[in-house]
C-alpha cells in the first residue's frame, strides 16, 4: 500500500521544499530552538483544537483526521461544523490569504468529501482580530494545479544542481539560519572551500 502524502507537508512543499527537508530533521527537538514568536503563539493559540476542546458540541468536529485514497493526500482539519456543512481553518493572525493557505482548506476538503461529507462553506478565521475570511471552492483549473502540485511533490529532488527560491519567502522562514539558500543569498562571500 502506498503511504499518503501529509497535507501539512504539501503545504511546507508550496512554501519552500527545503522547508519539508528541516522540518522533517528538527521535529524531536525542543521547538523553541528554531520557531519563532508567531509560530510559538499559534501553537499555543491551537491547543484548544489539538486537544478537541474548542466545542463540547456533537456537531462540531475538531481535530479530525481525513484522508484521499484518490489523492494519496492525509491530514488534519481544524473545525467541521456539520449541520452548516462549513469547514474551518484556524489561524493565529491573517494578513493575506495565501495561495498555499486555499490549497490546504481544498485539500481537507476533497478529502473530507471522499470520507462522506458533504462541504458547502469554506472558511478561514483570523483569532488575533477575530475576522472570517469565506473561499470559493476550487475550480477545474485549481485542481489540475493540484495534481501538478503532487506530481512535482514526488518528483522532487533536493540535492538537485540548479535550486532556487524566492527570496522574499526565505526571509520568513523559520528555518531561514539553518538553510544554506539564506545563508548564501545574506553571506556570498563565505565559501564553503576556506
Amino acid at each position: 500500500m502506498e503511504s499518503y502524502i501529509k497535507l501539512s507537508t504539501l503545504n511546507d512543499f508550496i512554501f519552500c521544499p527545503k522547508s519539508i527537508y528541516y522540518h522533517n530533521l528538527y521535529d524531536s527537538y525542543d521547538k523553541s530552538m528554531y520557531q519563532e514568536e508567531v509560530q510559538i503563539a499559534w501553537t499555543i493559540a491551537h491547543e484548544s483544537i489539538d486537544q478537541k476542546t474548542y466545542s463540547t458540541r456533537k456537531s462540531v468536529l475538531q481535530w479530525l483526521s481525513v484522508y484521499s485514497e484518490e489523492w494519496g493526500i492525509a491530514g488534519k482539519i481544524d473545525l467541521f461544523y456539520i449541520s452548516e456543512w462549513k469547514l474551518v481553518e484556524r489561524k493565529n493572525k491573517i494578513d493575506k490569504i495565501y495561495q498555499g493557505y486555499k490549497y490546504q482548506l481544498w485539500w481537507q476538503m476533497i478529502c473530507l468529501q471522499e470520507m462522506w461529507y458533504k462541504v458547502e462553506e469554506l472558511a478561514f478565521y483570523s483569532m488575533q482580530d477575530n475576522k472570517t475570511y469565506r473561499i470559493n471552492k476550487p475550480k477545474f483549473e485549481e485542481i489540475e494545479k493540484f495534481k501538478e502540485i503532487i506530481s512535482r511533490y514526488k518528483k522532487f529532488d533536493l540535492l538537485q544542481p540548479n535550486w532556487s527560491q524566492n527570496n522574499q519567502k526565505c526571509l520568513k522562514c523559520i528555518y531561514k539560519e539553518l538553510c544554506d539558500c539564506y545563508i548564501w543569498e545574506v553571506y556570498p562571500q563565505l565559501s564553503l572551500f576556506e
